[in-house]
């Protein structure tokens, strides 16, 4: 159960309100555990968050990378919430099952393309300082460019952000449940 306390999503005013009506419109009518606690104890927070997926959702990178960095990241930070959303929201971008199982391990899936962004975000989760030249030229040469690099640090940043959330709330999984 979550260690917050929060009230009906249906009987919150204000900005609380506001920022859940802008999740609804996201999430397709309904506000998840995570974004109604966030909401709720946040929501200038929320809306920043909502703001910064909505730059990322706009940006150069394919839903499919998105979802390969958000699950990689948040099987590498034991989030279980995020992990379960992740999955599910990687076989809305069409990546298979067996697929995301693989990006889970931090295993080659056979895409060239993205098995270079998995070594890529797990090299960026495990070692500490700046990337080396060697990384650095191998996700280049998979075909990234500068302003995917920077999307690449945004994705994996808010993502840490809702992990570390979900963490310290022990946040209810409202996703399928992942094996």
């Amino acid at each position: 159960m979550s260690r917050f306390t929060i009230p009906a999503v249906t009987t919150a005013t204000g900005a609380t309100a506001e920022v859940y009506a802008q999740v609804r419109k996201i999430a397709g009518g309904g506000v998840p555990n995570l974004f109604a606690a966030l909401g709720y104890l946040a929501p200038a927070t929320l809306s920043a968050a909502l703001n910064a997926e909505g730059a990322l959702a706009s940006g150069s990178l394919s839903k499919q990378d998105l979802e390969t960095i958000k699950l990689l990241v948040s099987e590498q930070t034991g989030c279980d919430y995020c992990v379960a959303a992740h999955f599910m929201l990687g076989k809305m971008s069409g990546l298979s099952p067996e697929t995301l199982k693989q990006i889970r391990a931090g295993q080659a899936t056979g895409d060239v393309r993205r098995d270079a962004l998995i070594h890529f975000v797990l090299n960026l989760q495990k070692t500490r300082g700046t990337i080396n030249e060697n990384e650095f030229a191998a996700i280049r040469a998979a075909g990234y460019t500068d302003t995917q690099l920077a999307e690449i640090s945004l994705a994996v940043a808010m993502t840490i952000f809702t992990n570390t959330f979900n963490r310290i709330n022990d946040t209810d999984v409202d996703f399928p449940p992942v094996k």
